[in-house]
């Protein structure tokens, strides 16, 4: 297996023009956190300082710092968020009974030991910001997993803030995944072997031989990693490393964690089964800051468009990474809260610091709950009438129901 090129130079860090994030070791929080405060009162806000402490060691710290510098991530006006969903936000819509569905099914995704009144509430919150976010943008698909990636921003930002950034989110770094099918989906999916046939040809080779192709990875991609992680914090610590990062940084870590199974991949029979059965249960103890250094360095020596040349993927256009440039660039020249509050204040705004305050969640501490294993659908007769293979495949499609099992085979 090739040896990652390391930088040789720490000191100077910061984001290159192809949404690459430039690390550093870890100076200490109380550092870090001053440096993230002066980031934020900066005119215009200093987004690159904040790129690059999402992406370093520890990520942004806590859930107080992460309400302040997600949003500007994104691009996001504190002071004009949209307005809570009203009651008609659920009428008559298309994808109302498979979003209930999914988030009926999710309870393991809110903090462990939370009353189960606070998590009906949260639930339902749930159900009306992605079907308003789905309203808001008719040309985006729903798909299962959609949900996970909104419950983790609502745990930290609040309703109307995870509108706004579940509807950035959506029209940028998730995009290629809300088509009407999943064609542009399996398209990012296939980054995947030529990344590992760049570092390691010996275990691209072996998982070929196994034609275990790339569905393994499908749940990491498209829920950010959060529908198969336990630990809340490693979630978060996650979302920190890819709202900083290029839309296509979930499937370079996918990548380093199944090149840091190297070992365990090239023991297993070579079998397409045995192979998925491995690599699709995630392990919990995972070393997430030494993948994420690896994630960044691999970015760094095959980006997207030199992975692009070699393996022929050139020819779908990617709806995230074509437009991603342009959103980057646009979250260079914002204004710090203080500016936007007087601004706001002098248009005569009805959305006040005390409004957008009581508008976030509080503060529940440390006490979070295992990571959301859905239930799964009943896949019977698929044993009778297909190899264990296939099988194994088809369990892993049916996690995000039926229609994304027609579509894969």
């Amino acid at each position: 297996m090739k040896r990652l090129k390391r930088k040789k130079q720490h000191a100077g860090v910061g984001v290159n023009g192809n949404g690459s994030v430039t690390r550093e070791p870890d100076c200490g929080r109380k550092q870090k956190s001053t440096e993230i405060h002066q980031a934020l009162i900066s005119d215009p806000v200093d987004i690159e300082t904040l790129r690059r402490a999402a992406a370093s060691k520890g990520g942004l710290l806590s859930d107080e710092l992460r309400r302040k510098v997600w949003p500007k991530l994104l691009n996001i006006n504190v002071y004009e968020l949209p307005h809570k969903p009203g009651r008609d936000v659920r009428k008559n819509h298309k994808d109302y009974n498979q979003v209930v569905l999914d988030v009926r099914r999710s309870m393991k995704r809110f903090p462990k030991g939370m009353p189960a009144t606070e998590r009906a509430v949260l639930q339902e919150q749930l159900i009306d910001i992605i079907l308003e976010v789905l309203k808001r943008n008719p040309q985006l698909h729903y798909y299962q997993g959609y949900h996970d990636v909104a419950v983790s921003l609502l745990l930290v930002v609040g309703e109307r803030m995870t509108i706004a950034m579940l509807d950035t989110l959506s029209n940028c770094h998730l995009r290629d995944f809300m088509d009407p099918t999943m064609d542009s989906t399996k398209h990012i999916l296939n980054y995947l072997m030529p990344i590992l046939e760049q570092v390691d040809t010996e275990l691209h080779d072996f998982m070929i031989r196994a034609e275990v192709g790339t569905i393994f990875a499908l749940s990491w991609l498209i829920t950010w990693f959060g529908h198969v992680l336990s630990e809340f914090k490693h979630t978060l610590r996650l979302y920190d490393f890819f709202l900083a990062s290029h839309p296509l940084m979930p499937i370079y870590l996918a990548a380093t964690i199944v090149l840091h199974r190297e070992k365990e991949v090239k023991q297993t029979e070579c079998d397409m089964a045995m192979v998925h059965h491995l690599l699709s249960r995630i392990p919990q103890d995972l070393p997430y800051e030494l993948l994420i250094g690896q994630a960044q360095d691999l970015f760094d020596q095959y980006p997207p468009s030199l992975l692009a040349k070699r393996a022929a993927l050139q020819s779908r256009k990617s709806q995230c990474i074509s437009t991603f440039k342009a959103f980057q660039l646009s979250t260079l020249h914002q204004r710090p809260d203080s500016v936007l509050q007087r601004l706001t204040k002098a248009h005569g705004s009805s959305t006040s610091r005390h409004g957008l305050e009581a508008a976030l969640p509080r503060d529940r501490g440390q006490l979070w709950g295992k990571g959301n294993r859905m239930v799964k659908m009943a896949v019977w007769g698929l044993s009778a009438t297909l190899g264990a293979a296939v099988f194994a495949v088809a369990q892993t499609a049916m996690d995000w129901g039926p229609e994304v099992l027609l579509q894969l085979f």
